[in-house]
C-alpha cells in the first residue's frame, strides 16, 4: 500500500468526523438535555449507528463512542457458558477503548490487515425488544436483540444475538460507553468482525 493512499485515508477519515459531527448528528430533544433519554430516542440512536455500518461508513460509526468505551464480545466455552473475564479468557472481540475499533477500522479500509473482507460484504442489521434496564446520572443501561444479514461470496449468512449496552449522556447525546456483544450462534463460517454485529 502506497503512502499517497494512507493519505488519502487518514484525510477522508478526518473530512468524514467533520461531517458526521456538523452535519449527521441525530436531533436530540430537551428531555435528553436533561438527562431523560426514552425508549424512542435510544432506538432512534440504535438504527442511526446500524445504518452506519450498513452503509460503511466506518469512521462515522466510531463517532458514536466515548474515549473510553469498551467493546467485548465474549465467547461461548466448552460447558456452553460464555466466558466473563476479557483480560484472562478467551473473546470473539475485544477492544478495551475506542482506539482498538479506530485501529480495525483503519485496518479494514486499508487492507492491513489479513482478516479485511475482500470484496467487501453486504449486511442488514435490525434492532428489536430495546429495553431501559437502568438509569444513572449522565448514564443509561440498556439491551436489544439484533439479527444481522451478511452477503458475501454469493452466500447469505444470518447471524443473531443481544446486546447490553451503557449510554453516556453527559454531552447532550448519546454516546456507547460499553457494550457486550452476545453472538447466539457462534458456529460461523468468516473471521468475526465489528459490522457483522
Amino acid at each position: 500500500m502506497s503512502d499517497l493512499r494512507t493519505i488519502q485515508y487518514i484525510l477522508r477519515s478526518q473530512k468524514l468526523s467533520y461531517l458526521a459531527q456538523k452535519e449527521r448528528s441525530i436531533p436530540m430533544s430537551q428531555a435528553l438535555m436533561t438527562q431523560e433519554i426514552t425508549r424512542v430516542e435510544v432506538e432512534d440512536f440504535l438504527y442511526y449507528q446500524a445504518r452506519l455500518l450498513d452503509d460503511r461508513h466506518f469512521e462515522e460509526w466510531i463517532e458514536c463512542f466515548t474515549e473510553d468505551a469498551e467493546y467485548w464480545m465474549p465467547a461461548w466455552d466448552d460447558n456452553d457458558e460464555l466466558t466473563q473475564d476479557p483480560q484472562s479468557e478467551i473473546s470473539l472481540i475485544y477492544y478495551p477503548n475506542r482506539a482498538g475499533l479506530e485501529d480495525r477500522i483503519f485496518r479494514i479500509r486499508t487492507e492491513r490487515s489479513s482478516a479485511t473482507s475482500m470484496p467487501d460484504p453486504r449486511t442488514g442489521h435490525n434492532i428489536t425488544n430495546v429495553e431501559i434496564l437502568e438509569r444513572r446520572e449522565n448514564e443509561v443501561d440498556i439491551r436489544f436483540n439484533w439479527t444481522n444479514y451478511y452477503y458475501r461470496y454469493e452466500t447469505t449468512d444470518n447471524y443473531f444475538g443481544t446486546t447490553f449496552v451503557t449510554l453516556d449522556l453527559s454531552t447532550g447525546k448519546p454516546l456507547f460507553k460499553k457494550q457486550r456483544i452476545i453472538l447466539r450462534n457462534d458456529f460461523i463460517h468468516h473471521i468475526v468482525d465489528v459490522y457483522m454485529v
